[in-house]
């Protein structure tokens, strides 16, 4: 209780008003930044909508078997695990911007590959797959794109919410990643009405906005005091607070917690030291979240809605344009309750109303992709992006990414199989898993509402704090 009462009392622990978090986070380095991650998060979801509506003419215009589409849609799946093997190191290394200029050239390189895609005698991975009908520069395509959003999903949450006031990080990391649904449903919508090489060229529009303002976002604080530029903090925190703000607190904050972490280290810097006996609560935590919303089914209701709604007689392209629209309007929801009610409140009425609608039809997709968008959909990185120190960021990411992408990838695959052996056991079997996520949460999960990152990472490689979340 006495600790609680000088956290209090500090000056970065009082809770500012909604008015001047909002004065702190509208200096035009900021909005920029914000922008350039929303576009990002924007990209990410036209890819991840691109494969639904264009299959038909792909195959028809390539003369592609199903088997050869197949490899093209599940290769950005092989592309995301190799970006989330690569994402921690990198972005530790070069920096949060820079990382972002490679991400743009894995983006754009894919949908130009894409749409320039010809038939081809000879595949890229014909020695791999036995296969050379499939057109090399189409599946080249499709695994930079998924390269790109294996570190694009781990880099836009760390960056916004290192660069973001305490009292506004939640809403305005969920206002982000709330474009990657936009992205999707958009590219949906067009592919009904646009040949998919013209689409590929359409994805390469957003590049005209990101590209430009790259070079007016500013670097991650928090990296800069990492990698020992100390002297750029404040000015880099002065750039996005306003220069009539107060950011000497704040900034000693971080460069004293960052000489701290310093300090413990043990000679153990690589990536294995995220497995210290202190992160195990942190890891746990990052891992589990990442991953249950997949193993819960999500990536099976978001890759085979078609097939849902086929076998209740609804038509795929209601069944999407709704349940698309619902998603959005609980992401915007989601938004706007993150930083008022918190994390783990939004997170636990998530996990409860997905249990009890898994096993409904028609209903039970709306109000899981509504609730999916309230809260799971971006709170997880939220918290994943939250709760590491600096110095174990980069490794942590890896493996929450990896955690998430494995575990998309074994729904994603077995979701068919799974119906055809039972559909009321398939989704009997996503409500147990998303009901021991209910318990893991509310047992587990910690609120980090309202916490300065330093104060978050304390407390959870603190063993006296976190026994008791």
């Amino acid at each position: 209780m006495e600790e609680e009462g000088l956290l209090l009392a500090s000056p970065s622990s009082s809770s500012p008003s909604l008015l001047s978090g909002i004065s702190n986070v509208s200096t035009r380095p900021f909005v920029l930044a914000f922008t350039v991650c929303s576009c990002g998060a924007f990209v990410s979801g036209c890819i991840s909508g691109y494969s639904a509506p264009t299959q038909s003419g792909i195959m028809k215009d390539l003369n592609l078997s199903v088997a050869d589409y197949s490899l093209f849609g599940s290769i950005l799946t092989v592309g995301i695990i190799l970006g989330a093997l690569i994402c921690g190191k990198l972005t530790d290394l070069v920096g949060r911007i820079n990382t972002m200029w490679i991400i743009n050239v894995f983006f754009i390189s894919g949908w130009f590959s894409i749409a320039f895609a010809k038939i081809s005698n000879r595949s890229l991975f014909y020695p791999l797959f036995f296969n050379p009908k499939v057109i090399w520069m189409l599946d080249m395509g499709r695994l930079l794109h998924g390269i790109g959003i294996g570190i694009s999903a781990y880099l836009g949450p760390i960056y916004m919410t290192e660069i973001t006031p305490r009292n506004l990080r939640g809403a305005v990391s969920s206002c982000s990643q709330l474009f990657a649904i936009v992205g999707s449903s958009l590219f949906y919508a067009l592919g009904t009405v646009v040949g998919w090489r013209d689409l590929a060229i359409l994805g390469v529009i957003p590049f005209l906005v990101i590209i430009p303002l790259l070079f007016f976002i500013p670097e991650s604080p928090r990296w800069l005091a990492k990698v020992g530029r100390e002297k750029e903090v404040k000015a880099v925190l002065l750039s996005l607070r306003g220069a009539e703000s107060d950011i000497s607190y704040e900034a000693q904050e971080i460069l004293d917690y960052t000489e701290h972490v310093k300090q413990q280290e043990d000679g153990d810097s690589g990536f294995f030291k995220l497995f210290q006996r202190k992160y195990a609560f942190s890891l746990t935590i990052g891992v589990a979240l990442i991953a249950l919303p997949e193993l819960g089914g999500h990536s099976g209701y978001s890759y085979y809605t078609d097939s849902i709604f086929t076998r209740t007689g609804v038509s795929s392209d209601f069944g999407f344009i709704t349940t698309s629209l619902v998603q959005m309007l609980g992401g915007v929801l989601g938004t706007m309750l993150v930083d008022v009610s918190g994390r783990r409140s939004l997170l636990l009425e998530n996990r409860w109303w997905e249990r009890g609608t898994s096993i409904l039809a028609l209903i039970s997709v709306l109000v899981y992709f509504a609730s999916y968008g309230l809260a799971m959909s971006s709170i997880p990185w939220i918290v994943a992006s939250e709760i590491y120190p600096v110095d174990v960021k980069g490794a942590a990411g890896t493996v929450c990414n990896l955690a998430g992408s494995i575990s998309s990838w074994l729904v994603a695959y077995s979701f068919n199989f799974l119906l055809q052996w039972s559909s009321t056991g398939t989704f009997l079997m996503f409500a147990t898993v998303t009901g021991l996520g209910f318990v893991f949460i509310a047992k587990l999960v910690p609120e980090t509402k309202g916490k300065s990152l330093e104060e978050i990472q304390s407390l959870f490689t603190d063993p006296l704090k976190n026994s008791t979340p």
